[in-house]
């Protein structure tokens, strides 16, 4: 399974600054311009904290759009492609390509019945919800699929190391497999799934979590290959979990599985993206009854079609458990004449056209298809593709001091100040 982040709690910054280089100048003092100019990346480490200030601001954060979900009670295997669609969109090129597990959940589901969803406010002090995600390269995930049972050798070791059950399962990030799996693994083992996640997206490191946010400390992790080792981890901030488990993920094929987190009624509130779930089927469903896919997704969203055109090119390489690397759209019709590349690290990272970024995270930017309208993950961007790029503004946690120091460009390794994207395009 793709993706994928080890998403865990602590302090700490990111380890793996991008393999590939961009060209221009120093970026100006931030204006009101969603645009400055990019500068070559370098790596750069943020100092650990955390503020009650930002973890309130993450009780009340939800995903961008127009409107507001409406709230499921279960998912069917009817509710699945527009899961799968929707969790394509929010993945911004991560989290891993939905096809196979689309397929998977719906298996699930078929076997063993609906799954309940329940919202944060909803848990009880019974409750225990275990947070779940593949980790690695998704280029390989596409090849290398979860074992069976996998997944329940991790929940049953995190149940031995708690003493406790575990009742419900969130998903780390919504975008991409990431927030589509973990519907089949609660299908298949009898429990609920939370509305919520930690991100309202997907981000490539371990650091770029909610919870780290909020200041929400992880104790441990779990982590299991496809051939049946389990590993703990017990280490002593985020930044050396981001390591450690990056590195078992590399000698484990560059994919596997992991639990990062046991939130409870206590500690989930404040601590994660609430009501994504029900985002992420509601712009699939939008999506898949769009007469014009494209224009309708980007209202959903309040998004901006940034470009639409042709791949040109396409540099992607596996290394260090992430997929780098960057593609570049011709421009066609309207936007004749133009060129933007958008780089990549499992997600992508930034906008560059004419030398400027046009945008970049912790804002969302989408590649889909022009006809479609399907978001297209980063591994399987090819040359000639017809897309769109979209870009729409990020949850208002992100834009925090905090969540800028864990997901701005700086922590991507680019020497470049934020600048909030507005929905200008040239």
């Amino acid at each position: 399974m793709p993706d994928q982040d080890l998403p865990t709690g602590g302090g700490g910054a990111p380890v793996h600054p991008p393999a590939a280089t961009t060209t221009s100048a120093h970026p100006p003092a931030a204006t009101a311009s969603p645009r400055s100019t990019v500068a070559s990346p370098r790596s750069t480490a943020a100092s650990p904290r955390s503020t009650a200030a930002t973890a309130a601001t993450a009780a009340t954060a939800g995903t961008t759009g127009t409107t507001a979900p409406a709230r499921l009670r279960e998912i069917a295997a009817a509710d699945v492609a527009a899961l799968a669609a929707g969790a394509a969109v929010f993945g911004t090129g991560g989290g891993g390509a939905v096809q196979t597990e689309q397929l998977a959940v719906e298996s699930a589901i078929e076997k063993h019945g609906p799954v309940p969803v329940v919202t944060v406010g909803e848990l009880t002090e019974d409750d225990a919800v275990i947070v779940l995600s593949a980790i690695g390269a998704p280029s390989v995930g596409i090849e290398m699929l979860p074992a069976e049972g996998q997944t329940e050798t991790i929940v049953r070791e995190v149940e031995r190391i708690t003493g406790r059950p575990m009742t419900a399962v969130m998903a780390a990030e919504i975008g991409g497999s990431n927030g589509v799996a973990p519907v089949g693994w609660a299908a298949g083992m009898g429990l609920k799934v939370l509305d919520a996640d930690g991100m309202g997206r997907a981000f490539p490191q371990g650091t770029m979590i909610s919870m780290n946010v909020a200041g929400l400390p992880s104790e441990f992790a779990v982590m299991a290959d496809t051939i049946g080792n389990v590993s703990v981890l017990r280490t002593i901030n985020l930044a050396w979990l981001e390591r450690h488990a990056r590195a078992i993920t590399v000698a484990s094929g560059a994919i596997s599985l992991g639990a990062h987190y046991v939130l409870t009624a206590k500690t989930a509130p404040g601590a994660v993206i609430e009501g994504t779930v029900s985002r992420a089927v509601q712009v699939g469903r939008r999506l898949l009854a769009a007469s014009e896919p494209v224009s309708e997704l980007a209202a959903e969203l309040a998004a901006t079609v940034v470009v639409s055109g042709k791949v040109i090119d396409v540099e992607r390489n596996t290394e260090g458990g992430f997929t780098r690397g960057s593609v570049t759209v011709e421009g066609v019709g309207s936007d004749r004449g133009r060129l933007a590349r958008v780089e990549i690290q499992n997600e992508n990272l930034v906008i560059i056209e004419d030398g400027v970024v046009v945008a970049s995270v912790p804002d969302l930017i989408t590649v889909v298809d022009s006809e479609t309208g399907e978001a297209i993950s980063t591994e399987l961007l090819r040359f000639g593709q017809r897309v769109s790029v979209l870009a729409w503004a990020c949850d208002p946690l992100w834009r925090t001091e905090r969540g800028l120091e864990l997901t701005g460009p700086r922590a991507f390794g680019y020497d470049l100040d934020y600048v909030p994207f507005d929905g200008g395009r040239r």
